[in-house]
């Protein structure tokens, strides 16, 4: 399980995100499962830290239900509903959360993360907002099994290295094995302007087209390539839109 919780980590903050765009959700949350218990770690829209490294444990709560049955679930009013237990609802009331669901992440048939979303104001949350989170639980786990079954592959693959003796088949094997080595996890995620500007930069668009396109002066349009670069470790626009499509974040 340690390598799916390394996987989730890295994966989680570009994922929430997608979570935050595909649903409307004000609030998301994710977190991997350590032991069999799920750490709350990753969040946005969040008002303090008292969801932050929140520990929840098997049949408890909202997650803890989901973690129990395999199943989203989503509340309508989280402090007052009899449907879960409430060992949770200081976190939940400090974040004054109404409605929220929870979906899980289920890697090779077992939960393995879990992902929510919440509002403040009440409004229930409808099939299709859970669908569209299923849906994103869904790519996560395709995409946490794919990269597990790489790095076996890669893994093979560095032992026949060792072993080659011929020295540019050698050198061929090495160029093949870094093309196919994962992406190094980066310390940030792009905003959203951000990503919209680097597609447009992917087509060969230039700085006053985007700025166009996107309703935005030309100087913000730099700020906001400038501020991608800075975040993607790389010193032009070109490899910006190459880094973040190799981190999947477009």
């Amino acid at each position: 399980m340690g390598d799916v919780r390394q996987v989730l980590d890295e994966l989680l903050p570009e994922r929430l995100m997608r979570l935050r765009k595909a649903t409307g959700m004000p609030v998301v949350l994710g977190g991997a499962i350590a032991g069999r218990e799920l750490v709350l770690d990753r969040h946005m829209g969040t008002l303090g830290d008292a969801m932050h490294g929140l520990v929840v444990q098997p049949g408890k709560g909202l997650g803890g239900s989901v973690l129990r049955h395999k199943a989203p679930l989503r509340v309508n009013d989280y402090v007052t509903t009899s449907a879960i237990t409430h060992e949770y609802d200081q976190a939940v009331r400090a974040e004054r959360f109404t409605s929220v669901f929870a979906v899980p992440v289920v890697v090779w048939g077992e939960v393995r993360g879990v992902l929510y979303g919440a509002v403040r104001d009440r409004r229930p949350i409808g099939d299709r907002t859970v669908q569209s989170a299923v849906t994103v639980a869904a790519e996560l786990r395709s995409d946490v099994e794919g990269r597990l079954r790489r790095g076996g592959a890669l893994a093979e693959l560095a032992a026949v290295i060792r072993e080659m003796k011929d020295p540019e088949l050698r050198a061929r094997l090495l160029r093949v094995q870094r093309e196919l080595s994962p992406a190094p996890p980066l310390k940030s995620v792009l905003a959203p302007r951000e990503i919209d500007t680097l597609r447009l930069v992917e087509v060969g668009a230039g700085n006053q087209e985007i700025a166009a396109r996107l309703g935005l002066s030309v100087e913000t349009v730099k700020a906001y390539l400038r501020s991608a670069m800075r975040k993607l470790g790389v010193h032009n626009r070109t490899a910006a839109a190459h880094q973040a499509r190799r981190h999947d974040m477009l």
